[in-house]
């Protein structure tokens, strides 16, 4: 395995390990930059397998967490209030 195989799976085992620790963990692209000390190609590589192989995924505001905190909202229909006909 060529040397910058084994960093970019040291890094990948990293990050993964960080998102299973802190539950609820949710970080920007940039922030995600920031924390792991990557390049931008490099983080959107790794975050693009993340969500390609179901470990994250990417919320509306464009940040990433752990597909096992998603949960869809679920809506509880009200029951509507009769109208007295006149």
């Amino acid at each position: 395995m060529a040397p910058e195989q084994i960093r970019d799976d040291e890094v990948l085992r990293r990050v993964q390990g960080e998102f299973l620790e802190m539950p609820g963990l949710r970080l920007t692209h940039a922030q995600a930059r920031k924390l792991w000390g990557l390049d931008a190609a490099k983080c959107e590589a790794l975050l693009a397998a993340l969500v390609d192989a179901n470990f994250l995924f990417q919320t509306r505001d464009g940040a990433y967490m752990r597909v096992e905190h998603a949960a869809p909202l679920k809506a509880t229909p009200r029951p509507r209030a009769k109208v007295a006909a006149a």
